[in-house]
């Protein structure tokens, strides 16, 4: 578990999972609902419900390819997340670094229809 050290990830309290020998498949219900949102290097669209204003995944998509992190905080079983937190700052990384250290850590992932 990651706690990116941004701004964004700061003030949303989040906490990051990933596991690249995984598979994620996000169904979003009502897709008007959820904002992609992009900043920095905007390398990865950061899913955050329209309603509530829960950030619930990063996503990042190269061709037909996409790579996620789960945000804890928006899971149901979150409490079954008991591990030390690690504080991460990727300030340093450029889009490529940052690309890479995407598809060699977070985990594969899958889009499935409403």
């Amino acid at each position: 578990m990651r706690a990116c050290q941004c701004s964004f990830c700061r003030k949303h309290g989040s906490v990051a999972v990933s596991d690249p020998a995984g598979l994620v498949e996000i169904k979003l219900a009502d897709p008007e609902k959820a904002s992609r949102y992009r900043f920095g290097l905007a390398t990865a669209d950061y899913l955050v419900c329209r309603d509530c204003g829960v950030y619930v995944a990063a996503v990042m998509t190269e061709g037909d390819k996409s790579w996620s992190v789960a945000i804890v905080n928006a899971l149901d079983h979150r409490a079954d997340f008991t591990g030390l937190v690690e504080p991460v700052d990727f300030s340093a990384e450029d889009g490529d670094d940052r690309r890479a250290r995407r598809r060699a850590r977070w985990t594969p992932t899958i889009f499935a229809e409403g």
